[in-house]
């Protein structure tokens, strides 16, 4: 559901620091860097464009190709991370693009290939829009903040075959000193000139950041690395002497570093707003104006999106109602609301049982998967705890995608921090969300598309991956599941949770709603509990305008599939439907609306 972010091939890292908040809650991978041809390619061959634009992306981001799954001379190295990376990383994007439109004409290209040049073209102009906000960006907090996604990357992507593994895990240990001072550097400078998260914040980052320092030298970075140098079997003296150069390390690099950003979080906390929109900045309105045209991929304005909220709040407590009825409660929507809140029937009391529960609810429509998609997913996927380190301040849940090659299973991420807010009624949505036939199957299929560019298999539109998850999990009643009312009704709380979204996030950004007041919202207009609540307002308000794209994104799958079952009346194939939608990959609202309706034309 979070996640992560993207910017077509750097990861979340790279864009928190340009200032552009990406598109989902997953960094960019793949198995190998595309190799430029030797000699030029054929005018009418704009795939060697792309792939010249992917391999010079790769080269400056050790990171990228970490994700991908690629471990050449880059793997000991972090990459660049000042604001210059940042501007020569947009320079590259606008030149490959302006290349692009001077040398291709898109009406004369093959029809895969013009979809790539509209792709690209949107992707650029998206960007470009975004670009020149770039100083408004949040370095570090308690969403996508640096001071975390570090030591996650670290943890979860990078991996540790042999002992060369182990010597360039070491010096990205050594490396990261340099790395956090320059974010601190940044982070400094945006502050200085006014931008900073709210208040409120800053006690999340430094609970991160304490996390990693008072462990002393049983931190989870030093910790992740023993368990992995000890897996390789090495000889006594070599693990012994690895584990003493990541101590060193540490001690001498990341360590100080940390201490040196402890510093100045506390520094900030002192003089932080008070206010949580991004309306307070000069350019504020721009900024959300671009966010929401970049998220939705729409024209929607702030208020438009504001009333669509309103309109689907109100549908849904409808169909609440009917739940009600039907469990036969006494009393009002909010009455149910607090009695769903509150009921310890309602929660689980072990992280093994609700993880297990999740894991069979999955299982259970994977078997069914093959009636609804001819595209099936190739990729295992695995269900993971939130670690310890970050658990207090990350989201509710969000899926990593798998490496290409293989070497990394899809994983879909739950929090269970505090059980009290992770309710029975939501998990079997929120599994369908993050797992199948939710984000999994969509990225695992988008992954392995083999004949694209690299930018369309590993970058990212929010409304469509996003809107994709909140459909699947009303698709998941359409395949027999949700026998329960409570979690049915829990599958309608998720939805509201996202029709609400386009309420409060307009209200904090644009309506300059306070973040108590979006609270009070949330609590009088759905059945969460009070902690899910204050995370989430708390989440859009450093997150602007990411929020809105996943009820945006879902409307349209429906009004395209309702068109589709018109118009096709008993052609109409759900698995013709869905394979249109996924086959594609991530792209604007607008283009997948075409795709379908040249498939409907095609099944006429």
């Amino acid at each position: 559901m979070n996640r992560i972010t993207w910017a077509v091939s750097l990861p979340a890292i790279a864009m928190t620091l340009a200032g552009c908040a990406a598109t989902t809650p997953e960094p960019v991978n793949s198995s190998a860097p595309l190799a430029v041809a030797e000699t030029p390619a054929p005018a009418a061959d704009i795939n060697t464009l792309f792939a010249e634009y992917d391999a010079a992306q790769l080269a400056a981001s050790p990171l990228g190709k970490a994700y991908r799954g690629i471990r050449d001379d880059d793997y000991s190295k972090w990459g660049d991370f000042t604001d210059a990376a940042s501007v020569k990383d947009n320079e590259l994007l606008q030149s490959t693009a302006a290349k692009m439109r001077a040398d291709y004409d898109v009406n004369a290209l093959p029809a895969q290939d013009a979809l790539s040049y509209r792709l690209f073209d949107a992707l650029a102009e998206r960007s470009a829009d975004r670009f020149k906000y770039r100083k408004y960006g949040y370095i570090f907090d308690q969403m996508n903040g640096s001071q975390s996604q570090l030591p996650a990357f670290l943890i979860n992507i990078h991996r540790v075959a042999n002992a060369e593994d182990a010597a360039a895990y070491v010096s990205r240990i050594e490396g990261l000193g340099a790395v956090v001072d320059d974010l601190v550097a940044e982070s400094r400078a945006r502050a200085d000139a006014g931008v900073m998260p709210p208040d409120w914040v800053y006690p999340y980052v430094i609970s991160d950041v304490d996390n990693l320092i008072k462990a002393g030298m049983e931190n989870a970075i030093l910790t992740d690395f023993r368990a992995k140098v000890d897996k390789l079997g090495l000889s006594s003296d070599d693990t012994a002497g690895l584990k003493a150069d990541a101590d060193a390390a540490w001690q001498q690099s990341a360590g100080p570093a940390y201490a040196r950003l402890l510093s100045e979080m506390k520094r900030q906390q002192a003089i932080a707003p008070t206010d949580d929109g991004i309306w307070r900045f000069p350019e504020g309105a721009g900024y959300y104006k671009a966010l929401l045209a970049n998220y939705t991929t729409t024209d929607l304005t702030a208020d438009e999106i504001h009333e669509i909220g309103l309109r689907e709040v109100a549908r849904i407590h409808g169909e609440m109602r009917a739940i009600m009825k039907q469990v036969g409660f006494e009393g009002s929507l909010q009455d149910f609301f607090q009695f769903t809140r509150n009921g310890d029937q309602f929660f689980y009391t072990s992280r093994e049982e609700y993880i297990a529960d999740a894991q069979a609810k999955i299982d259970a429509l994977g078997k069914k998967m093959p009636e609804f998609f001819g595209v099936l997913p190739t990729d295992p996927l695995v269900i993971k705890p939130v670690e310890a380190f970050r658990e207090k301040s990350a989201g509710k849940a969000f899926y990593q995608r798998p490496a290409p090659d293989g070497s990394r299973p899809g994983t879909y991420y739950v929090n269970l921090y505090n059980l009290r807010d992770m309710s029975k009624n939501e998990m079997e949505a929120l599994a369908y969300h993050e797992g199948l036939p939710g984000h999994h199957l969509q990225l695992s299929i988008q992954t392995q598309l083999g004949d694209v560019p690299a930018f369309r298999r590993f970058g990212g539109v929010t409304a469509y991956s996003e809107g994709w998850g909140l459909y699947s999990e009303e698709l998941g009643k359409d395949m027999g599941f949700y026998q329960d009312p409570y979690s049915d009704f829990g599958r309608l709380g998720m939805e509201l949770w996202r029709a609400c979204r386009l309420v409060v996030d307009t209200g904090l950004h644009h309506k300059r709603w306070s973040r108590e007041k979006a609270i009070q919202y949330l609590t009088d207009n759905t059945p969460n509990p009070d902690g899910d609540i204050r995370k989430a307002i708390e989440r859009y308000a450093v997150y602007p305008g990411q929020a809105t794209a996943y009820m945006i994104g879902k409307l349209k799958i429906m009004e395209l599939r309702g068109r589709a079952q018109s118009e096709l009346g008993a052609k109409f194939d759900i698995r013709g439907f869905h394979d249109t939608i996924l086959k594609s990959g991530p792209v604007p609202l607008s283009i997948m609306e075409e795709n379908v309706d040249a498939w409907i034309a095609v099944n006429k």
